[in-house]
């Protein structure tokens, strides 16, 4: 009777439990859908400017700003990490923790610069493996507003043209689709205009700028980082939300075969339990006769 009665406690909470992943999972869909709207809706113009700077950096060796200098290879480096608030989204945090730790280890004197850390989970694992972070952001949510990105970006900007930082890294989930993110490390400045193919004779295109390169590359560079380090926050957030989904999916899904289990094991518990029972009445009553 005690074995019968502690199996159906633990379908009870296993039931309870696959309720709650239930919820969990719709709850992270929404969200989900949300945030992938926002991501895509800002991703064209995020490429559209960054191709615009970058055709403009290379068409013309004579343009010159501050953010495409080069800045002290033995300066201070930051790197900004973006982790989420909340756990229960599978393998999202560790994959950007782990490509974060193989970057500090890779690049000599990263940890020994300014480290900004976004998010409770990230903030703990880099302090339990030894890295101390200079800045504890918490004022993001899973809703990034523009213009806070933007004051950090702004920030950011600020220490690279005054020489105090000579490189700024994000490290964060890049989404590609919803069965598919990547966690990489991504350069913010100084701004570098991706490697393009050898063009073929007579295929180079001459601009003429009005106004001058100069001035369109000093209102169009900031732009660009500011957006493109909104991007990569939109980014991270429709990461969080798909691997939550998915995390939570499974757990229900395991939640739902243990309770088959369960209700399985049960019934043969009580089987054998009528079975005994029935036994001893049987030789009882055949003891009277």
């Amino acid at each position: 009777m005690g074995k019968t009665r502690e199996i159906k406690k633990r379908i009870k909470a296993v039931g309870n439990i696959k309720r709650i992943t239930r919820t969990m999972q719709m709850i992270a869909t929404a969200k989900f859908s949300a945030a992938l709207q926002r991501a895509v809706a800002g991703r064209p113009y995020a490429d559209a400017i960054f191709d615009l700077v970058a055709e403009m950096a290379s068409s013309s060796s004579e343009v010159s700003h501050p953010l495409l200098a080069t800045g002290d290879p033995d300066g201070q480096t930051l790197t900004l990490v973006i982790t989420s608030d909340r756990g229960l989204c599978g393998p999202y945090n560790g994959s950007v923790l782990r490509t974060a730790l193989k970057h500090f280890r890779e690049q000599a004197g990263s940890t020994e610069g300014r480290i900004e850390v976004i998010g409770k989970k990230g903030a703990n694992a880099l302090r339990f493996n030894g890295v101390e972070p200079t800045v504890h952001h918490t004022h993001f949510t899973d809703k990034p507003v523009y213009e806070h990105v933007e004051k950090l970006a702004q920030e950011y900007i600020d220490l690279f043209t005054s020489g105090k930082v000579s490189k700024v890294n994000i490290v964060s989930m890049k989404f590609i689709s919803a069965g598919r993110q990547q966690p990489e490390v991504v350069q913010l400045l100084p701004f570098e205009a991706p490697e393009k193919q050898e063009a073929t004779p007579g295929s180079k295109s001459d601009y003429e700028f009005s106004p001058s390169a100069g001035e369109l590359l000093g209102e169009l560079l900031p732009a660009a980082v500011k957006v493109t380090l909104f991007q990569a926050f939109n980014d991270a957030v429709v990461s969080e939300h798909v691997a939550r989904m998915v995390a939570m999916k499974a757990a229900t899904d395991n939640a739902g075969k243990m309770g088959k289990d369960l209700t399985r094991v049960y019934n043969r518990a009580r089987q054998a339990q009528l079975t005994t029972e029935l036994t001893e009445i049987i030789s009882g009553a055949a003891a009277l006769e």
